[in-house]
């Protein structure tokens, strides 16, 4: 089965984007009439019913599993494998991975990948469409993508690798199609308290926990080593994101190794997305996913040691 996936981080692309007035925010009437914002605050205002339905241990477990595998269609699909490419994978999963990316209600792949890897290019500058340090807290959490107009275009530059695919490009038309579906699950499955627990207490949750890995993992937490392409990037591991999100919270190891499919780069830091990313090797599913060896994280030690000193900071 022919594998897709390139062995390179993402395409070298010199422009400069205009990203640094971060002051166009949407009207109160224009946020009225913007289908994300209504769609995010309807499904949070939905989520609070969860103190008035009936409680009910299988509603409590299913929306622990909804969580946790849209989670890692996030972590090892749309971060790893779409933004970074970090391993391989047939072209049949490699869909499969988009589609329940999509339930997560993130956006389509292209648009999430595309912005990921704008980030990664302008870390905690100017530039950065998300660094607290340039818009404030709330900006990096939520802001950026739902109280503004420019951000909601796709980056197709920066994604030449996944525009080639005619399926994600139909995917990404129809990217509300995959959370549709599961929220009609969840309410057959259990009525509205089903529709409450499963897919909106679940949802919300998710999406914030996502969101802390580009607000608070680059404001609190350690640093082993200075980050890839600028040195002012603040990203840092947390032991408690990591375990939420799980595993994407080793955020400043990711930025010192971006193309890795491993981001708990200690014995000790867990990353549940890589587990599930050797898991699928195993299966067959996908293959050539990259680690640094232990030499090139000691050089890199090294290195980001001898350029600034101690890196093990905390806030």
């Amino acid at each position: 089965m022919a594998r897709t996936g390139l062995n390179e981080e993402f395409p070298k692309i010199e422009e400069k984007l205009n990203y640094t007035d971060k002051d166009k925010y949407l009207t109160f009437r224009e946020l009225l009439r913007s289908s994300s914002f209504v769609f995010f605050f309807v499904v949070h205002l939905i989520a609070l019913a969860v103190f008035f339905v009936r409680f009910r241990w299988s509603f409590l477990l299913l929306a622990l599993v909804s969580y946790c595998v849209r989670m890692l269609a996030i972590t090892a699909g749309y971060h790893r494998y779409f933004s970074h490419r970090s391993f391989r994978t047939g072209r049949l999963f490699q869909f499969f991975l988009a589609c329940l990316g999509c339930s997560a209600c993130q956006k389509g792949v292209l648009w999430w990948a595309s912005w990921h890897r704008h980030h990664h290019r302008y870390a905690d500058t100017e530039q950065d469409v998300h660094s607290p340090y340039y818009g404030g807290f709330w900006w990096s959490h939520l802001g950026w993508f739902l109280f503004s107009d420019k951000h909601v275009a796709i980056q197709w530059h920066l994604i030449p690798d996944l525009v080639v695919y005619k399926e994600l490009l139909w995917l990404e038309e129809h990217h509300y199609l995959p959370g549709t579906i599961l929220a009609l699950i969840s309410y057959l499955m259990g009525g509205f308290g089903g529709f409450v627990w499963i897919f909106c207490l679940s949802t919300v949750i998710l999406w914030h926990a996502t969101f802390t890995v580009n607000s608070l993992c680059h404001l609190y937490g350690y640093q082993n080593f200075l980050c890839e392409y600028h040195e002012s990037c603040n990203a840092k591991n947390n032991i408690l994101l990591a375990i939420l999100t799980l595993g994407e919270g080793w955020h400043n190891n990711h930025h010192s190794f971006m193309g890795s499919s491993r981001q708990g780069l200690e014995w000790w830091e867990i990353d549940f997305c890589y587990y599930f990313i050797r898991i699928m090797s195993i299966l067959g599913l996908v293959d050539s996913f990259r680690v640094p060896s232990c030499e090139q994280i000691e050089a890199r030690k090294l290195r980001s040691k001898s350029t600034s000193g101690t890196l093990y900071t905390v806030g």
